[in-house]
């Protein structure tokens, strides 16, 4: 079943989509990939490897040997059926001819955030091994279950991305955190996880990274998104969970659930042979971003304050000023009209889509107090947090607004 290319020349892009999607079908279609399991499979879950100066040559990932030069694929386990048999999901590997960082390529944590899945396949099925220092792992479709139903949650109503690093006897999604953030997650240098928006909203092509740590912010511009905005992160995230034990993590949001966008795929692809470049991975210079980049070191949300039918003429990217007007809400019982005004100004990274609303929805994500360049933001201004950078409190925040 794993699909073992060991030079990009000898498979094509089709065969490598063909496995992939392969292994897809067969899940969905109740077909087990191996014996059910209670739990985590034990020799699915390793330490991690040693610094990769000294970790050369063949290397034990996911049990599976894998030699430098070498393009191929196995599987992570990713929970079980119904049925009780074991699911798992892709996990695409190129390991360099030469020594360098491990970068990890999360995407569909969500099950129905498509760009990052799409992103993280591309971006594996364009990296040759040749000349690439390091290896690259790609996880295109973390969460099996909810891909299939096209659903955010696992089938529990759990969001995935609340339980990392996970407990090999939680539930089903800290199971699932577990073995992926053990078994895959300790063994990067580097992580970038892959998001949209969700609920009917829908983002701007956007870095979002703890700046508190100006490593952090080196590494978001070198991605080149063209937007970096602060997030520690909820409890529970990759990102956060990984940053917390010293992997540095990156998320990449852009576009809306249930939508391959060609632009956000192209420029998520893009901005990780940036990376890759910034990483010493690649010896040749990466393409510069389309655009000036942007540090928004706070971002808040513009929330309606009628219910009814919200409606809307502006788009992401644009920036607004205080008293802009931004919409309307109109009740279609009463035929009442409010109107919708910026409190205050900014860039808008995030948005609903017209839509029927109710009071306190959130409307608008807006980021402010924008620096052009690569100049690491002031984070000692008056009114911030101490240690860190003022944001709209978690508490005030419902769960489908948070980051990622």
């Amino acid at each position: 079943m794993a699909l073992d290319v060991r030079r990009p020349g000898e498979r094509s892009e089709r065969s490598v989509r063909a496995g992939i999607g392969r292994a897809l079908a067969l899940g969905a279609a109740g077909v087990a990939l191996a014996a059910a399991a209670p739990a985590p499979p034990a020799d699915l879950v390793g330490p991690p490897l040693p610094p990769y100066e000294d970790r050369w040559g063949v290397v034990t990932f996911l049990g599976r040997e894998v030699r430098p030069g070498e393009k191929t694929q196995t599987f992570v386990w990713a929970g079980e059926s119904f049925a009780g048999t074991s699911i798992e999901t892709p996990a695409l590997i190129v390991r360099g001819d030469r020594p360098g960082p491990t970068l990890c390529l999360t995407a569909g944590i969500h099950g129905d955030e498509l760009i990052g899945i799409e992103i993280a396949r591309q971006a594996f099925v364009a990296t040759d091994s040749r000349g690439l220092g390091g290896m690259v792992i790609a996880l295109p479709v973390v969460n099996l279950h909810g891909f299939r139903r096209s659903s955010r949650y696992l089938p529990d109503r759990r969001d995935l991305n609340r339980f990392f690093p996970g407990h090999p006897s939680g539930s089903t999604a800290s199971r699932i955190a577990h073995t992926v953030f053990e078994g895959v997650i300790r063994y990067c240098d580097m992580v970038v996880d892959f998001h949209t928006g969700s609920f009917h909203r829908t983002n701007l092509p956007q870095i979002r990274v703890d700046l508190t740590r100006p490593d952090l912010l080196e590494v978001a511009l070198g991605f080149g998104a063209g937007i970096v905005v602060h997030s520690v992160g909820p409890v529970g995230t990759l990102r956060r969970a990984a940053t917390e034990i010293g992997v540095p993590a990156l998320t990449y949001e852009a576009g809306e659930p249930m939508r391959f966008r060609h632009h956000e795929i192209a420029a998520g692809v893009d901005g990780v042979r940036r990376l890759m470049a910034h990483l010493g991975m690649r010896d040749e210079a990466a393409a510069p971003p389309a655009g000036p980049q942007h540090v928004y070191r706070r971002s808040r949300w513009i929330r309606v304050d009628e219910g009814g039918i919200f409606l809307t003429d502006r788009a992401l990217g644009e920036v607004i000023a205080e008293g802009d007007f931004l919409g309307t809400v109109t009740d279609p019982i009463s035929n009442e009209r409010s109107e919708l005004y910026a409190p205050f100004g900014g860039r808008i990274i995030g948005m609903a889509f017209s839509q029927v609303v109710i009071p306190g929805f959130a409307a608008f994500h807006v980021g402010v107090d924008g620096e052009p360049g690569l100049e690491e933001p002031d984070l000692e201004e008056p009114g911030d947090e101490p240690g860190g950078i003022a944001d709209e409190p978690e508490t005030d925040l419902d769960e489908d607004e948070r980051p990622e």
